[in-house]
């Protein structure tokens, strides 16, 4: 018996390793050709025209990607900084306190990352527009798209910032906290020289996890601006041109660059999370 199971082990482990081959190449070969055709010196995004950095050269002189990237990078970092404050505050409140509903305040804490975004995405566009843009209408007031956006971006992120510091918080070890208050710290001394101090690599890698959402979403970008105005983030002006007789080589290097952008804020929470847990 024993033999006849490590024969079929040996037969099946080349099947499994090109089933493991072709999933890769089916997940990856297209970023391998984008990232490729983001040097073709062709004028046309979808034509390779030899080895070329002009497409790269463009994005640093067009005056739209420049406002396309700089509204991203604000969107990113005002919403980072909100879903990190919320998110991590929202971490302790489920993990020290005693919520009377707090089995269902967790399921509303984590449906933004289980349902669809785009389903998120109207729900949200159906509340800026017919709840509070009448609202702010009264007061005369008007709706702008960069608050909606800032808004829609800190609903997704403080989920995803909740459970990586709440992840943290659980393994923390509680005699610390217990032995600064046996020592006369108050629960907020506690706090900010203990919890915070401990909880910092697990809150700068779910800041990092929240601002490379924000940087390459689309969906509630996108129905929070209602689909019609002139704010634009770098997804919304790549999504722009395809709309163009002629696509230019900029689409494919503006969004290599997203591409590296996000695998490297990945990976430097990865590795901040990591030594975090070392320390």
């Amino acid at each position: 018996m024993g033999r006849l199971r490590s024969w079929a082990d040996r037969a099946l482990e080349p099947i499994l390793w090109l089933d493991t081959l072709l999933t890769y190449l089916f997940l990856y070969l297209p970023i391998g050709v984008l990232i490729l055709y983001s040097f073709s010196a062709s004028r046309y995004a979808l034509v390779w025209g030899g080895f070329s950095l002009e497409a790269y050269a463009k994005l640093l002189t067009d005056p739209e990607i420049a406002l396309a990237l700089s509204n991203s990078v604000i969107v990113a970092l005002v919403s980072t900084a909100l879903a990190t404050v919320l998110g991590t505050a929202l971490a302790l409140a489920l993990e020290r306190a005693r919520l009377r509903f707090q089995g269902g305040v967790e399921v509303l804490v984590y449906l933004p990352i289980v349902i669809p975004e785009i389903v998120m995405a109207v729900g949200l566009l159906l509340f800026f527009a017919q709840v509070l843009r009448p609202l702010l209408s009264t007061l005369g007031l008007t709706l702008s798209p960069l608050p909606t956006v800032i808004v829609g971006h800190v609903a997704f992120s403080i989920s995803y910032v909740m459970v990586v510091v709440r992840a943290r918080l659980r393994d923390l070890d509680r005699s610390l906290e217990e032995a600064a208050l046996d020592l006369g710290a108050t629960p907020l001394q506690v706090l900010r020289k203990v919890t915070l101090p401990l909880l910092t690599p697990a809150i700068i890698s779910g800041a990092l996890l929240a601002f490379t959402l924000s940087l390459d979403d689309f969906y509630v970008t996108y129905f929070s601006t209602t689909g019609g105005s002139g704010f634009k983030t770098l997804p919304l002006y790549l999504y722009a041109l395809q709309g163009r007789a002629a696509i230019p080589p900029q689409m494919n290097a503006a969004a290599t660059v997203m591409l590296g952008a996000s695998l490297m804020l990945i990976a430097l929470a990865l590795l901040v999370q990591r030594r975090g847990r070392r320390g």
